[in-house]
């Protein structure tokens, strides 16, 4: 049974660390992985807001190029490419199609369809294509696509989501436990869908 599965990308796919090495070397800083305890970075930089947003929107495309793949990510993508849809979903702005879709080729992994919204209101894109699954790695992002698309949520755990999550946001710790969780939801799936056959 063909399901649809919506997938951010950054955090997600690419490694959640990747930001650190960038923001380290360009504001002669130390941070690091564990310190992010939430998704807004500018109380981490030493510099005022304004400038941190200047420099990261002209920092994007060689960011987006040099972001690691996440480990196990692409077998488990690689796993459910065939019986399966990938729409990745990402904040990133349209006008970053190009470097998002060079950089899955050159990891050499599967994409149905990229879309990048510009926000991270993820709810009417992830009901206008009916995404049955959705992995993320942004909180408030999991939280209010399960709430309000009805659907399970695989959140990413990482220092900046650590607040509870409802029933239906499962978090996970790394992409093995995402295809470990999400085999068994398709074959329960499969199983539920062939005792409403017969």
């Amino acid at each position: 049974m063909k399901k649809r599965f919506g997938i951010d990308i950054d955090g997600t796919v690419t490694c959640p660390t990747s930001l650190i090495p960038f923001i380290n070397k360009a504001f002669d800083m130390n941070i690091t992985y564990e310190e992010i305890t939430q998704y807004d970075l500018t109380p981490f930089v030493n510099v005022p807001s304004d400038e941190f947003a200047s420099w990261f929107s002209e920092n994007e495309p060689m960011i987006y190029q040099g972001s690691p793949i996440a480990s196990g990510a692409k077998k488990a993508l690689d796993k459910w490419k065939r019986a399966h849809e990938l729409f990745f979903i990402s904040a990133r702005g349209p006008h970053l199609l190009d470097v998002t879709k060079q950089w899955f080729i050159d990891h050499n992994l599967t994409f149905h369809h990229i879309e990048l919204i510009g926000s991270h209101d993820k709810v009417e894109t992830t009901k206008k294509h009916n995404i049955d699954i959705f992995f993320e790695d942004k909180h408030d992002n999991a939280v209010a696509i399960h709430e309000e698309c009805r659907i399970p949520v695989i959140l990413f755990n990482t220092p900046y989501n650590q607040d509870p999550i409802p029933n239906g946001v499962i978090r996970v710790h790394n992409w093995n436990e995402a295809l470990n969780w999400v085999d068994n939801w398709l074959r329960q799936q499969e199983n539920s869908y062939q005792t409403a056959l017969s």
